[in-house]
Formats: C-alpha cells, structure tokens, sequence
C-alpha cells in the first residue's frame, strides 16, 4: 500500500527560526519575556499561495491548516487558496466547540462544491483550557472530547440527506439536515493521546492522527485505537504529524538542525517549556517528555529529534537526516500501520522542495508512492522543443539550497 504525503500551511507565520513570533506567558498575550524574533514571513495569501502551489507541484495530496487565536481562520483562508491550485486538498483544523454541528456539515458541504471534491477535517477538540475559554467554550478535558463525539454523530447525521434527530448532554438537534450532501464526504482526520479521546476516535475518525513519537509508542498507539475500533466493528486508518529537516547528506541535515537551536537561548526555551507545562493536553506532555526541557540527547530514536518541541506546542519532532534516511524512517512507521503523513519545516516554502525533491523521488523507488509528478510538467515548449530538450528554455526550479 502507498503512503499518502501531506504538507503544511504557516497560517500564523513563516521563517527560518523554531522561535513563534508569539510570547508562551499569560496566553502568548504578553511579548517580553520571548527573544526578538527577526525574519519571520507574514502569513499573506501570496506567500501561502507559494507553499500551496509548491505543495501541488512537488506531489503532496493535502495541506494541513491550523486552528486557534495566532493562526488566520483555516476555513476562509484555504477557500481562498482553493482558487490558485488545481488538485491540492485542504486538510481544514477546526474546534467543534465553537460552532454549530449542523452549520460545520452545511459549510464541509458548501466547501466540497465549490473545490469539487477537496475538503478533508481535522477535527480538533483543544487542549488548552485558556485558549478554549478565549472562544467563549468553558468544558472541562473529558467533557470536550465528550462533546466532540455528540458533535461528530450530529455531522454525519446532517450529511445522511434526511432530517436527523439527536439528543445529547451538549446538541439537541430537530431535524438537522444538509440539504445538498458532500460529495465525496470529507475524510475525518482526529487526534487525542487521552483515556477520553481513544473512544472518539474508535467511534468517529476515519484517520487517527498522532504526533511523532518513537515507532515502539507509535505502535502502542496504533494497537490500542485499533483495538476500540475492533470492538465498535470499524476500522481506522492512522496518521502521523511530523517536521522534516532533509538535504542531500546527513551532515548537511543536522547541521540545520543546529542551527535551529542555536537561536534559543535559555530564557526562551524556559518561557516555552512554562506555558506548554500547564496544557491538558495528555499528548501536549508526551512531546514534553520526550526531552524533557534538555537540549542533551535530542535524537531520541534513530533520525527523530525532539529539538522543535523545545519551543513550539503540538508537533514537537522532525525527522533528520540524508534523504534516504528520512525515507527509511517513512518506511519504518508505514510498516507499523501508518499511511498518512502530514508534515513540515522552517520555513515550509524551502523545506517542501527539499523534501518533495529529494524523499519523495526515494519513496517511489520503493513502491511506496506513486511517481512524483515532473518538475517539467505544463512548462511551455520553447521553439517547439519541450524545455527538457537540448537547447530548450531553461527551468529555474527554487529549490531552497
């Protein structure tokens, strides 16, 4: 079976640093106890547009989108980026908890028309409690994932093409109905490390997405969600969230990376560690324990590194290393069970090339992904010659070296 190769879309800015352009005290309201931050690129839609076109030209399937306070609402802006591109899909991370179940079924329907068939769901139920209350969405942990499950049988139940009725503890719906379904229904992507969550995924997710951990805690993962959907007579298919740092050699790879921690300084890192301590996110501290605020040992498995989630929440580790050594790493987890890949680097316009020029090609080499697509494709004829041909146009392909 394939892998499936996503890639990533900046919503909240873009550089060559791990640093956010964010403070990690009070919320990431206050800014003075984070190092000055330079180059970071605004998330403009012409800069995206670059991510999102590479992304299509290099082969990935989707672009995941962020939600939450620092990033621009992932509905809008990839319904926006839908217009310059042709066959990417936009994996859309929305809270259900701020939004009608009926009303996310009208607009994934809505959305699936106007892109024809290119919405996939990322449905995430939060982890942070402040951020959640700046939504207006007072739940506790377990009563969100709770919610989450209600809100997820009301969306298919809208999607069925007849009024629907549900009644739980947080939805009470009379007849809900899409009156033009999906078409195709958007494939749902949903994470959760929790004692909470594992049910919801079982029950509800086509795709369980995990972050990055070492491949023994990943297959532990992976038995223990497939082992709820067996029991609810489902199957789940399984995803993983990772950044990649490829070059052409080893060496070059963890040269990058050192050059990545070489922007943090200790209060910076401190500061981070501080607020990402406090989150509920049972996921949240498995990505802190991985390093456990160390910069010692960073290489936590064979060409993993656990060096981003020093400063950054959510996906904390990036695959390091030549191109074939991060394509080994592929293989590795595949052969554990997963089939999705949603990944990305600083800064994701460069590392899309590095990545789509240099793994992608050793992953169809191995019967894993289909041929990526040429970097000649659609490149206008010159003097009726295709450009590849002697004495064609040149090609200026930028490949972020």
């Amino acid at each position: 079976m394939t892998v499936h190769l996503h890639w990533f879309l900046p919503t909240g800015g873009d550089g060559r640093t791990l640093v956010d352009r964010h403070a990690y005290t009070d919320g990431g309201i206050k800014r003075s106890r984070i190092t000055p931050v330079s180059g970071v690129r605004a998330p403009d839609i012409d800069y995206l547009a670059q991510i999102a076109k590479a992304a299509e030209r290099l082969g990935f399937e989707a672009v995941l989108t962020p939600t939450g306070t620092w990033c621009e609402d992932a509905w809008l802006t990839t319904a926006a980026l839908a217009q310059h591109t042709e066959r990417l899909k936009f994996l859309v991370a929305f809270r259900p908890g701020v939004i009608s179940p009926v009303l996310a079924a009208q607009m994934a329907a809505t959305y699936q028309r106007i892109t024809r068939g290119r919405l996939l769901l990322n449905v995430v139920t939060g982890g942070d409690s402040t951020e959640q209350r700046r939504f207006g969405d007072h739940l506790d942990h377990d009563q969100r994932y709770a919610r989450t499950a209600e809100f997820l049988s009301v969306v298919r139940g809208a999607w069925s093409g007849r009024p629907f009725d549900f009644e739980g503890e947080h939805y009470r719906v009379e007849g809900g109905l899409t009156a033009l379904p999906p078409d195709p229904l958007p494939e749902i992507f949903f994470g959760g490390s929790s004692a909470a969550a594992g049910p919801v995924a079982a029950g509800h997710a086509d795709v369980y997405l995990t972050w990055g951990e070492p491949p023994e805690l990943v297959r532990q993962k992976i038995d223990w969600i497939r082992g709820l959907a067996e029991q609810r007579g489902r199957t789940v298919r399984f995803g993983i969230r990772l950044h990649t740092i490829s070059r052409d050699s080893a060496r070059e790879a963890w040269a990058t990376a050192d050059r990545l921690l070489d922007d943090l300084d200790p209060e910076t890192v401190a500061a981070a560690q501080q607020a990402l301590g406090r989150s509920e996110s049972v996921g949240q501290q498995r990505m802190l324990a991985l390093h456990g605020g160390s910069r010692d040992e960073l290489e936590i498995s064979p060409n993993l590194w656990a060096g981003v989630g020093l400063v950054r929440g959510g996906a904390g580790t990036a695959l390091v290393g030549s191109h074939a050594e991060v394509a080994d790493r592929i293989e590795e987890y595949h052969a554990l069970g997963v089939d999705h890949f949603v990944l990305s680097g600083y800064p994701h316009l460069e590392e899309a090339y590095w990545f789509g020029e240099g793994v992608t090609p050793e992953l169809a080499a191995r019967g894993l992904l289909a041929a990526p697509p040429s970097p000649l494709e659609r490149v206008p004829a010159a003097n009726g010659r295709p450009a590849s041909a002697p004495g064609g146009a040149p090609l200026l392909v930028a490949g972020g070296r």
